[in-house]
């Protein structure tokens, strides 16, 4: 059997020291297979960006070990992008940093552009474009990084509900054209019902993991469908209980 592209072992995260610590993951496993999506939910400080924090090398656990293989490329709630280049310049910078050659990138950037539909809009600067479309920009400067591994930290959370099932349909779309593994960190139950294809539930601070939920829907999803509003009732009742018994420490 092949081992996990992404895994955390017994891995606790705290920040500061003395009296003024605080314990933000807590002997936390967790693992994701070759192109498995995988969603984290849990109530806010309950440590999901420090996992995507910690997967990315960009901080350290205090303790445990975190390995991934591969390439990782991680996109934020705000698209992030650089307000003085047009789109396809934002697209290219990956490229452009990797010593990429000019008729290279902007040839690769033209590709990224049209598989997210900003294809007419290469020129623009990222203030003339809705937040949907920016963030279609920033998920095209993602592909860009020709990553293995796609960390995505609550990327929708700010789109109305009509763009994020939009960029739902088109992030399935290029995820699994790509083969790709994605660690996705959301607060929306049916948003994780509607991608993954394993929910991991955290527990409230320190972050624990208190419960995984294999996803047996078939794709193509609907975020409205019954089955994703099944399983996404089933693991709100999940994170009340948890919610609950954090209250009565």
């Amino acid at each position: 059997m092949s081992s996990p592209v992404i895994s955390l072992r017994r891995v606790t995260k705290t920040f500061g020291s003395g009296r003024g610590a605080v314990t933000a993951l807590h002997d936390v496993d967790v693992e994701v297979e070759d192109g498995e999506f995988v969603c984290l939910i849990g109530a806010s400080g309950c440590g999901k960006s420090t996992i995507l924090n910690l997967v990315a090398g960009l901080d350290d656990p205090s303790a445990g070990t975190v390995d991934v293989h591969g390439r990782t490329a991680l996109m934020f709630q705000e698209a992030a992008l650089f307000p003085w280049l047009t789109v396809a310049a934002n697209v290219e910078l990956p490229m452009r940093l990797a010593g990429m050659a000019k008729p290279d990138r902007r040839a690769r950037a033209g590709q990224l552009l049209e598989s997210v539909h900003l294809d007419g809009f290469a020129k623009k600067r990222p203030h003339q474009l809705s937040g949907g479309m920016r963030q279609r920009g920033a998920l095209a400067r993602a592909f860009a990084q020709d990553a293995e591994v796609l960390l995505m930290d609550e990327p929708f959370g700010a789109l109305d509900a009509m763009t994020r099932d939009a960029l739902h349909a088109e992030l399935e779309t290029l995820v699994s054209a790509r083969r790709l593994t994605v660690l996705f960190v959301t607060h929306n139950v049916r948003e994780a019902a509607r991608l993954a294809d394993r929910i991991v539930v955290l527990s409230p601070r320190p972050g624990r993991v208190t419960a995984t939920f294999d996803v047996e829907i078939s794709r193509p999803r609907r975020i409205d469908s019954p089955e994703v509003s099944t399983l996404a009732a089933t693991v709100t009742e999940q994170l009340r209980e948890e919610a609950l018994a954090h209250a009565r420490r």
